[in-house]
């Protein structure tokens, strides 16, 4: 079996592609490198032979040329033409959990209208609407640990916390897996969040305690972390939070909207937000510096 996996070299695509290269499948893995994400000619050659593509590219800030519109809109519409010229028999796209239409996200709007794509191919599919995603190499413990070792303060966002359920990297990937070599959800738009619910605050707190930090939490207002967002968008290599991440955590990050599939029960996720499972996806300790600014020379 041949599967070409699109940001193959980012956090879920990265951890797809060791899975299903354990298993003996063939890997086409698409990243920044290989082709700009709308070249439906490059794709085209990346997908032929391909029995399945997983479409797994995307970002939560725009930075010159790489808006939502192109990378999300414009790369899920090149997907798809180039999965119909290569006669590739399904496509398994990486969505968010609350896309949604007419919400003032770009981000969420962004994802929305990718998915409208995929489920208008007329190709088989299973769209993945999923929440906030962790383990080795994502974003989310990543930041969060650097600011704990960085910040004596932790700001959560809004005054009234809304719930997050962490959805473990391992369960995220064995849901794919299923479905692109196993055949199985076809034609459903499927849902998937953490096996257990707690506030934003209650997460950190379980990272602060394996990482040995004692912030004090002080709630603060969305808007704050809005401006805070756009500081660091416009500052930061990989910005702390952007504006979309705070958007997401100032709605909740547990049911899905505006409507989903259920999992079968056997891939419903099972692992709980850990020390063991935290320790394990933790990146070398270290605080945020120079080289994480955007006018820095040096490589991160």
């Amino acid at each position: 079996m041949r599967i070409a996996i699109t940001g193959g070299t980012g956090f879920v695509g990265s951890h797809l592609a060791a899975r299903l290269r354990g298993e003996g499948v063939e890997v086409v893995t698409i990243g920044r490198a290989f082709a700009a994400i709308d070249d439906v000619d490059a794709l085209s050659r990346a997908f032929a032979g391909c029995d399945a593509v997983a479409h797994c590219a995307g970002i939560n800030r725009e930075l010159g040329t790489q808006t939502y519109e192109r990378v999300h809109v414009g790369g899920t519409r090149a997907v798809v033409e180039a999965a119909r010229r290569t006669g590739v028999r399904k496509i398994v796209f990486m969505s968010f959990l609350r896309a949604r239409p007419d919400c003032g996200s770009a981000y969420h709007e962004s994802k929305w209208a990718s998915e409208e794509l995929v489920r208008g191919s007329g190709l088989d599919y299973t769209i993945v609407k999923a929440g906030m995603t962790y383990g080795r190499g994502d974003h989310m413990l990543d930041h969060l640990s650097h600011a704990l070792h960085t910040f004596p303060i932790f700001l959560t966002v809004g005054f009234r916390e809304k719930p997050v359920r962490p959805l473990a990297i391992e369960d995220l990937v064995e849901m794919l897996r299923a479905s692109l070599v196993d055949g199985r959800l076809s034609r459903q738009t499927i849902a998937i969040t953490g096996a257990e619910e707690m506030t934003l605050s209650d997460a950190v707190r379980r990272v602060a305690r394996v990482v040995d930090a004692h912030p004090l939490m002080l709630p603060a207002p969305v808007w704050l972390h809005a401006v805070l967002a756009r500081v660091w968008e416009w500052t930061m290599k990989v910005p702390l939070a952007a504006r979309a991440q705070v958007q997401i955590l100032s709605e909740g990050v547990v049911d899905a909207v505006p409507f989903a599939d259920a999992l079968p029960d056997d891939l419903v996720p099972r692992r709980r937000f850990t020390d063991d499972l935290i320790r394990a996806g933790l990146p070398a300790p270290g605080r945020f510096g120079i080289a994480d600014l955007r006018c820095s020379r040096v490589r991160t």
